[in-house]
């Protein structure tokens, strides 16, 4: 077995996969092998598995770390993992965490300095994080590789390029999951994000459909073609695509919630002050749930923190939201101080503005926000209720000008007649 991963390569191209990619069949049990190559070429593994009764992302080193038996139960505000009559690995949708933790992490250092005698020395981002294995991302959803690829454009494309983001993505294996069930949170296929991994659309190294049995795997990329290379498949068969294909379109027919997508940017922008954010206000608690959950949101505040000696100092990168109220303290005062306007922020920008920034929506339909508000606002509905009651568009205010233009004359007294004062 190879003990060395491929050479690192950035799959970013959608059309790096296309779209007919080779299919292959590999017995359930023999997933346990895919993982054991991905450690011994030094990857380190991270997928779903169950802690404090949700299914969440981390540490994988076998197959039965995996959550099989189990599915979930959401709904608005409501989440509920329970045993299933079944013995799949992969039949329950998203949790409350997202793939950001191990891209863009909750916490980093993004510089540090100490002071020496020929002047002060600062890190490399390479000399920061020294220890960083190359990860594999297992179980990827469709609406998550398009999360990924939304982060992508925001960290690695443009002038500026986040060190810590690129050295954890250029070497990421993605081994995607098609969904086979669906929540009722799900609003992908609204958003054309799933929930089917897609060649051309989606970047991957290979995606499973798992069946009773068999997993199908479409093969994304070369470096998930030689993974695969000794391992027991045989070729996908017309019947088993088709048995794929059916329970991929099980879960598009499970999806019932729908979001009018198109037209999105200008009913919010152009309804700013429409009462109806003044409803969302009096419900929402300005809690950041639904910012910590999503997968695309990349809020952060930076501290300078310092030794007592004066020696060493670190600038620390931390998660933040737009719904804390300190988020908008600039110029020495709070610019949003009222959930209201926090909450507008929020909406109007992953749905609105996104698109004048990233030339794409800041929502790919997974639902999160929607189950872990505490209080269940779905932004969907939110969004319905301002296009079906429109409300006065914001204007300036039209200041009347005077009949007589206002001249202001400075003159000398000294040099002024009686007459004229």
């Amino acid at each position: 077995m190879n003990k060395s991963p491929p050479e690192s390569v950035l799959p970013f191209p959608a059309d790096e996969t296309s779209a007919d990619v080779p299919q292959v069949v590999l017995a359930k049990p023999n997933l346990e092998l895919v993982l054991a190559k991905l450690l011994s070429w030094g990857y380190r593994v991270l997928g779903p598995r169950v802690e404090q009764s949700a299914v969440v992302y981390g540490e994988l080193s076998g197959l039965t770390d995996l959550p099989r038996g189990y599915r979930d139960e959401q709904a608005a505000g409501s989440y509920r993992l329970v045993a299933a009559d079944h013995d799949n690995y992969f039949d329950f949708n998203v949790g409350p965490q997202s793939w950001k933790q191990f891209l863009f992490p909750p916490q980093a250092c993004v510089a540090s300095g100490e002071r020496r005698e020929e002047g002060w020395h600062f890190k490399t981002p390479a000399e920061l994080d020294p220890a960083a294995a190359p990860l594999a991302f297992i179980g990827v959803r469709a609406c998550e590789l398009a999360a990924i690829a939304i982060q992508d454009r925001i960290f690695l494309q443009g002038a500026y390029v986040d060190p810590i983001y690129r050295q954890r993505r250029e070497s990421l294996f993605l081994l995607a999951v098609n969904c086979s069930v669906a929540a009722s949170t799900c609003f992908c296929t609204s958003m054309g994000t799933g929930p089917r991994c897609t060649p051309g659309q989606h970047v991957f190294d290979l995606a499973l459909t798992e069946l009773e049995h068999d997993f199908v795997v479409e093969i994304g990329s070369a470096r998930g073609g030689q993974l695969l290379e000794g391992l027991p498949t045989r070729p996908a068969d017309a019947a088993a695509r088709a048995q794929a294909r059916a329970k991929q379109q099980q879960a598009e027919q499970q999806i019932s919630k729908q979001f009018q997508a198109s037209g999105i940017r200008e009913v919010l922008l152009e309804n700013l002050d429409h009462p109806h954010w003044d409803d969302v206000a009096q419900r929402c608690l300005s809690c950041t749930n639904c910012t910590m959950v999503c997968p695309t949101c990349f809020c952060s505040t930076v501290t300078e923190v310092s030794d007592l000696s004066g020696d060493h100092v670190r600038r620390e990168r931390q998660w933040d939201s737009c719904f804390n109220i300190d988020f908008g303290y600039m110029a020495g005062g709070i610019v949003r101080d009222q959930r209201r306007s926090r909450f507008r922020q929020w909406l109007t920008h992953k749905l609105a503005s996104w698109h004048d920034q990233f030339d794409s929506s800041g929502c790919v339909g997974c639902g999160r926000c929607i189950t872990w508000c505490p209080v269940g606002i779905d932004l969907t509905a939110e969004v319905d209720a301002l296009r079906s009651e429109p409300g006065s568009p914001r204007r300036l205010p039209v200041i009347a000008s005077p009949d007589k233009p206002s001249v202001c004359r400075v003159t000398d007294e000294s040099t002024t007649s009686a007459a004229e004062r």
